[in-house]
């Protein structure tokens, strides 16, 4: 299995949750985005494995949608040829700003690898900055495994 893989399906299932839509489980009515931005605190913190969220409390239709999600991941991993078991950490943090919609997906497998991308609008499209040599490059953080 290819870090990539997992990263692609992370962003497919923050997207998805993003969308509102919830084709994944059924549930077409999500404001995840409103939600957060309607809090003291400003974002809500997904964990689509555990099935649970820090940060604003959601509603209890979001609450149930965040848990459906984590039990649906297994299955999607499946589908693609993976197991769940394959992601250490799989969260994103969806907040509004003046730049409208954003989430920050985070990314970590088993072996420590990590991968942290930053998303704009719905469907979330790759935030870009410029590299030290002045190319358009998509903003990434670091993805070496943790220290020790």
């Amino acid at each position: 299995m290819k870090f990539r893989e997992l990263t692609s399906i992370g962003h497919n299932v923050a997207d998805s949750f993003a969308s509102g839509m919830g084709f994944l489980i059924g549930v077409y009515e999500m404001e995840v985005f409103r939600e957060a931005a309607a809090s003291p605190e400003g974002f809500i913190l997904v964990d689509f494995i555990a099935g649970t969220s820090t940060g604003a409390q959601p509603s209890d239709s979001l609450a149930k949608a965040i848990s459906l999600y984590a039990r649906a991941l297994d299955g999607l991993c499946g589908r693609h040829g993976i197991k769940a078991a394959a992601f250490r950490e799989l969260k994103a943090r969806y907040s509004l700003d003046s730049h409208g919609p954003r989430f920050i997906v985070t990314v970590q497998d088993q072996s420590g690898r990590r991968s942290v991308d930053e998303y704009l609008g719905s469907p979330g499209r790759r935030v870009m900055e410029l590299d030290e040599l002045g190319r358009v490059r998509p903003k990434r953080q670091d993805t070496r495994p943790e220290a020790e």
